[in-house]
């Protein structure tokens, strides 16, 4: 298959534009369960998968063009807002040359991570992936803390993660932070990379099997532009070096842009992030801390917060050594932050009850005001 590159048209520009090829429905990943969401839709509707989002308007992949479109006035007032790589559903109306995107098939897998601010709502970065490469480079990004959180995020989406720590030209021991990784990472395989120089891309592949989606995610700088322009053999990512005197980066990304590989992946781009927040990602911290999880067992409490309760199995691990200190602080701050999360999720949704009932009270006064005329 040959690839997809995404050529996005003035912000100005409603008119569809061609792709570079042809791509089937199953190519930009569809499977039978899109196939049995979509079969309820009947007459003027066309199924496509979201490339990119720029602000109130959307680029959509179809089997032979992409378009780019707003969302029906309906589809906002219910709050559904599309990611990029969901597929959706778009009405289509040649006799006025207008299409617009009326509802979104449901998601296989939604990465998403916390909002700023008290309203309790997560932001969804992207959609139906199948696997996230959480990307990392050597030097001063290279963070531990800052992997587990990432991978929290990750294991909660239903997505798989790949740690790939880039930049191994850099490193002064690779295998060190390679070793160093292994042992918070659990099951999830770490991959040594240098996208400038093309090594360990080979390691990438068996991630990126034709039909499944990967997105990259992780701080500004860490090379995840670089990585996509090396998978694709092309330059179609903007990058930058990063500044002497701190080691960050720009952010050259500045859209989620979903592109297609040569060997028949999709690959997702996202702006870098410095800390991403932990949202409703708590169901990902038992395997992200798998090995405390697994000394919780035999906690004399259930509820034990392994913080100076007796009888405390996880703490005497690490007392003997078993566990770091430093690991258990970050699952301790994690599920603080989870929890925090949760009590913003509940005044969100007591929130838009209020909100709600206000309505209908409105609503009711002005039934009997006309009743009563």
């Amino acid at each position: 298959m040959k690839r997809i590159i995404m050529t996005i048209p003035e912000e100005s520009s409603n008119q569809p534009e061609q792709t570079d090829t042809t791509t089937a429905l199953h190519e930009l990943g569809w499977d039978e369960k899109q196939e049995n969401a979509f079969s309820r839709y009947t007459g003027p509707y066309i199924p496509g998968r979201v490339a990119s989002r720029h602000k109130t308007v959307f680029d959509v992949l179809l089997p032979d063009e992409t378009v780019r479109v707003g969302t029906s006035g309906a589809l906002r007032r219910l709050g559904k807002v599309p990611a990029v790589g969901d597929f959706v559903v778009l009405l289509d109306q040649p006799e006025t040359g207008s299409r617009m995107i009326v509802d979104i098939l449901p998601r296989r897998s939604t990465l998403s991570r916390g909002a700023p601010g008290d309203g309790g709502s997560c932001q969804v970065i992207a959609a139906n992936l199948d696997t996230v490469f959480i990307v990392t480079a050597a030097g001063r990004d290279f963070n531990l803390r800052r992997l587990e959180r990432y991978l929290a995020v990750v294991h909660a989406s239903g997505a798989r993660p790949v740690i790939v720590i880039n930049k191994s030209d850099v490193a002064e021991d690779a295998d060190a932070l390679v070793e160093e990784t292994a042992a918070i990472a659990g099951d999830t395989p770490v991959v040594l990379t240098s996208a400038r120089e093309g090594s360990g891309l080979a390691a990438l592949g068996p991630f990126l099997s034709a039909g499944t989606t990967v997105a990259l995610v992780g701080s500004s700088g860490v090379g995840k532009s670089t990585l996509i322009n090396a998978l694709l053999d092309d330059t179609v990512q903007e990058t930058f070096d990063v500044r002497d005197y701190d080691e960050r980066g720009r952010h050259t990304t500045t859209v989620r842009q979903l592109f297609s590989l040569p060997c028949g992946a999709m690959v997702i781009d996202n702006p870098g992030v410095r800390e991403i927040q932990l949202g409703n990602a708590a169901a990902g911290l038992a395997e992200t801390f798998a090995d405390i999880a697994e000394f919780a067992t035999d906690c004399r409490y259930r509820d034990c917060r392994h913080d100076g309760e007796p009888g405390c199995a996880v703490q005497e691990a690490v007392n003997a050594g078993l566990i770091p200190e430093e690991r258990l602080l970050s699952y301790q701050r994690l599920v603080k932050e989870a929890d925090f999360q949760a009590e913003k999720d509940d005044i969100g949704l007591k929130r838009l009850e209020k909100k709600k009932y206000k309505w209908i009270g409105k609503a009711a006064k002005q039934l009997n005001k006309e009743k009563g005329r």
